[in-house]
């Protein structure tokens, strides 16, 4: 394939994986499968896919913050827990089959969209948010069941991390939103040390496309706070269809 036509298609689809993981999530369901049809393979394509959600996460936690939405010290606690279990993870994609691993793949994003299918339970807001005490400690564990998932693939944790913070936490969508993407920073960064060290990173793609996640999560982060908790709900609608589509029909 053409180099320009190759940096087009990277940054194109990062920008759009940006928008998606920080409004809702499922980005990696776009950037994974364009990451091995460019021709790298199944353990080298998920590393590098690390470089774009790390990119993008950080660019969205910033973004948040920016205008004044954060969860700390919560976010921290979340983080430590979700990247121990992301070390676990990404130790068990690093020394899985890559045939394997592809089918693994599959199942997972059929698993997934089933979840998403049989969530009726539209997201709420609530007045009074859960983040001590016996929530606090089942949140810790719960992330890092997360993290073990993040840290072997990713893909589509980013909406069960939202419907887990709102509905067990009660935080606004927005505030959930700005949660999720700063724990996924967290634990992706020490999944991305792992990959890296084990060689398994394009760096060139991963880059490429993780400037274009980076100025689709500044975009959407920024956007959201702006437009407040009816354009996550909207986003969470719109993402999962997109996501239904593709596991029926591609």
């Amino acid at each position: 394939m053409d180099a320009t036509l190759e940096l087009v298609i990277l940054l194109a689809i990062g920008f759009l994986a940006g928008i998606v993981n920080t409004l809702a999530g499922g980005g990696s369901l776009f950037t994974l499968p364009i990451l091995i049809f460019l021709g790298l393979p199944p353990q080298i394509a998920n590393g590098t896919n690390r470089v774009v959600i790390v990119a993008q996460s950080l660019s969205g936690s910033i973004g948040y913050s920016s205008k004044g939405i954060y969860s700390y010290p919560f976010n921290i606690y979340l983080g430590i827990s979700a990247s121990i279990g992301a070390y676990i993870g990404a130790k068990i994609a690093l020394n899985i089959d890559g045939e394997i691993f592809n089918k693994i793949l599959a199942v997972i994003i059929i698993i997934v969209g089933g979840l998403i299918f049989i969530q009726k339970k539209k997201l709420t807001n609530f007045i009074n948010e859960r983040t001590s005490g016996k929530y606090l400690w089942l949140s810790i564990l719960v992330f890092f069941v997360f993290g073990i998932y993040g840290g072997f693939i990713n893909a589509g944790i980013g909406i069960l991390i939202m419907l887990f913070l709102n509905r067990l936490n009660q935080m606004s969508l927005v505030k959930s939103n700005a949660t999720k993407v700063s724990v996924v920073f967290i634990y992706s960064f020490f999944a991305l040390l792992i990959f890296a060290y084990n060689n398994s990173i394009d760096w060139q793609m991963g880059i490429s496309m993780a400037v274009g996640s980076i100025f689709g999560a500044w975009f959407a982060s920024r956007w959201s706070v702006k437009k407040g908790d009816n354009l996550i709900r909207y986003a969470v609608v719109v993402s999962t269809a997109i996501i239904s589509i593709k596991l029926w029909f591609f």
